[in-house]
């Protein structure tokens, strides 16, 4: 199991791709993700021990230099945040619907690892930028009590970071929205 991972978000293609050299060439990592996102960003997502992603990390944001948008390092991830980066999770069940909703995509791994850890919920997906003009989201499902935990914590993360966009619970969602998002 992944012990820690780790963010950078550039906002130069160019930058993101060298940044990117410069962090599987400082540390022994994994690349979880390492592409082009809306709005013309670049962000790469590592893994590994947590001294290897550290020092991965900083080499990135170091030679990101005016280019960097946000950058994260996580030593103990939530089971649950690559599965919902890759939309391959597929819940026990449906129950009350969350949403966060944030500018960053970097801060919305943040948030969606709080909540995860925060609450008995299930992540349904991490969706970060393509196609949302650079913003991200995290929707995931439980009892209202737990999404509602689970936005809480989230959104203090956002708050925090200053890149909350909005939070929804829906506590009965429709039928025909959750066939639209499993």
């Amino acid at each position: 199991m992944f012990r820690a991972i780790g963010m950078i978000e550039v906002t130069s293609i160019a930058r993101g791709i060298f940044a990117a050299d410069q962090m599987l060439k400082t540390a022994y990592v994994d690349v979880a993700s390492a592409t082009s996102v809306c709005p013309g960003k670049y962000i790469t997502i590592v893994h590994g021990d947590v001294a290897a992603v550290e020092s991965s990390v900083s080499a990135g944001v170091a030679v990101a230099g005016e280019y960097l948008a946000d950058s994260f390092i996580l030593p103990n991830v939530h089971q649950g945040v690559f599965p919902a980066i890759t939309a391959t999770t597929v819940p026990e069940g449906t129950g009350a619907l969350g949403i966060i909703e944030s500018f960053s995509m970097a801060t919305m791994i943040i948030a969606a690892d709080a909540a995860l850890k925060a609450a008995d919920i299930q992540a349904l997906e991490l969706r970060l930028g393509r196609g949302l003009g650079g913003k991200a989201y995290f929707t995931f499902t439980g009892d209202v009590a737990a999404v509602e935990a689970g936005i809480e914590a989230g959104k203090t993360i956002a708050l925090e970071r200053g890149l909350l966009v909005d939070t929804e619970v829906i506590p009965s969602p429709s039928e025909r929205l959750w066939s639209s998002l499993l």
